[in-house]
């Protein structure tokens, strides 16, 4: 634990990556590197986004070479960090399909990303929009999207195809300590859930505790119905023991110094009720999320990845300035 905020802080890799390439030794020595630098500045953790591979390939290997990127951090003194995932589902690992065989391929998908997280962070986290497949916006037979009240509609059904495929899910995720935090995230990115209440409806009638939310400090700003209905939300998270995670990222998912995240709510709504870890999430100008996220800004230079940038923060300046800026606020709070 973080003796300066009295609990875990973590950093988020989409600073430098969406795929941990964990069979590219090479590749590994980078990530190596970034790790070490930045529990040096004092974070005590990270979150990892674990790539989807083609349908084809075997689970088991894709758990196989995250054991063996687990090994090499062991192997070069990174032991003890601690890791959490992020995890998303698709159009073919789709557990709201109607199709019963696509919702058992979904099923053996997300197992895979629940065994992944606990070789790689044990006692963990996995977060994430894996209810409905991120970014697959439905359309009628005739191409048009839907939208608004026929999106709500067209939703229901499929969040009840879902159910056994979580309540199954989620008895797996607690035989190995793994908590399930559904991300809300915004509905310019992804259809629903968008919204706290929305995961919160979903996971009510799976009595398990394993399966909780995240917050995000970007979705609050961007897609938040507003600070009442947030205050309701986080509560009934809290009095059904679904907080699971907190994320602290900016509105444009760039540099959490100097930005519109709003801090008071972190420090006096958030901070007395829950004890989990703060991420610190930026999502830097690389492939994907470049394009997904239609970044104008330039990337934060990742050292030992790009050339050094004149007048351009480097990845490990902002990572060190979100550190300061966290504990900053949380001070000045206290």
């Amino acid at each position: 634990m973080n003796t300066r905020f009295g609990r875990d802080v973590f950093f988020s890799f989409f600073m430098f990556t969406a795929d941990l390439r964990p069979r590219d030794a090479r590749y590994t020595r980078t990530l190596i590197s970034h790790l070490k630098a930045l529990t040096d500045m004092g974070y005590d953790g990270f979150d990892v986004h674990i790539a989807t591979q083609p349908p084809t390939v075997d689970h088991k290997l894709e758990v196989d070479c995250y054991v063996g990127l687990k090994k090499a951090f062991e192997q070069a003194g990174l032991g003890e960090v601690k890791f959490t995932t992020n995890v998303g589902t698709t159009r073919t690992f789709d557990p709201t399909s109607p199709y019963e065989e696509q919702r058992r391929q979904a099923l053996s998908y997300l197992k895979s990303r629940v065994d992944i997280t606990r070789v790689l962070g044990g006692d963990s986290i996995m977060s994430g929009p894996f209810i409905y497949p991120y970014g697959v916006f439905p359309v009628t037979d005739t191409g048009e999207p839907i939208w608004s009240d026929a999106l709500q509609d067209w939703m229901k059904p499929r969040y009840d195809a879902a159910r056994s495929v979580f309540e199954e899910l989620l008895e797996y995720a607690a035989a190995r300590e793994v908590k399930l935090a559904v991300e809300p995230v915004k509905s310019w990115e992804t259809p629903p859930p968008n919204m706290v209440s929305e995961a919160l409806d979903f996971l009510e009638g799976l009595e398990h505790p394993q399966g909780g939310v995240t917050i995000d400090t970007a979705q609050l700003v961007m897609e938040s119905q507003g600070p009442s209905a947030f205050k309701r939300n986080l509560a009934r998270a809290v009095d059904e023991n679904r907080l699971h995670y907190v994320h602290i990222s900016a509105p444009d998912r760039g540099a959490v110094k100097d930005s519109w995240i709003p801090w008071h709510i972190i420090s006096h709504d958030i901070e007395p009720v829950y004890r989990g870890p703060y991420l610190i999430e930026v999502f830097n100008a690389i492939p994907p999320f470049d394009r997904s996220m239609r970044m104008a800004r330039r990337r934060f230079w990742r050292p030992g990845e790009d050339d050094p940038a004149p007048d351009t923060d480097s990845a490990y300046d902002v990572a060190r300035a979100a550190l300061e800026e966290l504990q900053e606020q949380t001070t000045q709070s206290r």
